[in-house]
């Protein structure tokens, strides 16, 4: 037997069973300064007896506001991104607005692909992390021609004026390096990100830079460069340091997975951390602290990171009547966090 399918209750419903306009029920519903608390109160009630629920579809064509952002990460996988989602999502929540995720998993046609959906006005602005595949920006030119605020956030492009909120990379590698030299050591390995990605190109700077700072040599043997910064490369990366003549005394990650890997096979050989070689990772991940030892690494400010570019974003929404758009970059502050991987061998 088929059931009749129940309708829903809408404003005129509420209006008819109270005797009151449907435009005094939807200002009451939307906590109008112009309507008594008593009648809120009474309309409040009748509502949620009756089982009504808003319909934002319609609402929103009727604001011509959907309270919706895009978000574009590479992977939810990635604890950093994951971590970014949520300060985006929090700060979202606390502003009334709701979030869409998508995941361009690395790829430049799938990123395409969904700034193509966006740009169908689903949302009212958009905060993206570049896909490592991405080297054309036309794209996203075109999302900002057509005046839809977008925020990029860690992996940005140069190629144009936008917002953009980071960290300094560059900074963050040379006080991770410089912290493993303070501590004694003199033969310096790095496991470096895809250098066709900027912010993995700073990191390698950074280790560099604090090298030839501390007059120590640049062993390019001693520097193995990944696709992705997964773990499964950073234990290739770490075996091929092992069959080195001469092994490294500290080694610096361009993330903390790879950190782990290099860990996981130095215990594996029996290699003492900290006091054959030490290690220092990168982003703070969860296995930063389970690992053992636990590992030194750098806190990127991941959900800092986020709730910044859903303000910065949100701003621009609300401030878009302005004809001038004023597009800032916003660099957050790093933090070393010791741990065990190193601060055992200061000497």
């Amino acid at each position: 037997m088929k059931k009749k399918r129940e309708t829903r209750v809408t404003i005129t419903d509420l209006a008819e069973e109270l005797n009151l306009s449907a435009s005094t029920i939807s200002r009451a519903l939307a906590n109008h300064p112009g309507i008594s608390e008593a009648t809120k109160r009474m309309v409040n009630e009748k509502a949620e007896k009756l089982g009504f629920t808003p319909n934002s579809i319609a609402s929103s064509f009727r604001s011509k506001k959907t309270k919706s952002l895009g978000v574009i990460v590479p992977r939810i996988d990635i604890d950093f991104h994951s971590r970014v989602i949520s300060g985006i999502e929090e700060f979202a929540y606390k502003t009334g607005y709701h979030v869409t995720i998508f995941q361009s998993q690395d790829s430049y046609k799938r990123e395409k692909e969904i700034v193509k959906i966006l740009q169908t006005k689903m949302v009212e602005g958009i905060i993206m992390c570049l896909a490592m595949e991405t080297k054309n920006y036309d794209h996203l030119k075109k999302l900002t021609n057509s005046k839809i605020p977008l925020v990029f956030y860690d992996r940005t492009p140069d190629a144009f004026e936008t917002n953009k909120v980071m960290i300094n990379d560059f900074e963050s590698a040379y006080v991770a390096t410089e912290h493993l030299i303070q501590t004694g050591c003199k033969r310096l390995a790095h496991i470096a990100g895809n250098q066709s990605t900027g912010i993995f190109r700073s990191r390698l700077e950074g280790f560099k830079a604090a090298l030839k700072a501390n007059d120590l040599p640049i062993h390019e043997e001693l520097i193995k460069e990944t696709a992705n910064l997964r773990y499964e490369e950073g234990v290739k990366c770490a075996n091929e340091l092992l069959e080195l003549d001469e092994l490294p005394d500290g080694v610096f990650c361009a993330n903390d997975y790879t950190a782990a890997s290099m860990v996981q096979v130095l215990n594996k050989h029996k290699i003492s951390i900290p006091d054959q070689v030490a290690v220092v990772g990168f982003s703070d991940y969860p296995i930063s602290k389970i690992i053992e030892p636990n590992l030194t690494t750098i806190n990127d400010r991941a959900f800092q990171m986020g709730e910044a570019a859903a303000k910065l974003l949100i701003g621009q929404i609300e401030d878009s009547d302005s004809d001038i758009i004023d597009y800032q970059i916003i660099t957050l502050k790093t933090e070393l966090v010791i741990r065990e991987s190193t601060k055992g061998i200061a000497k």
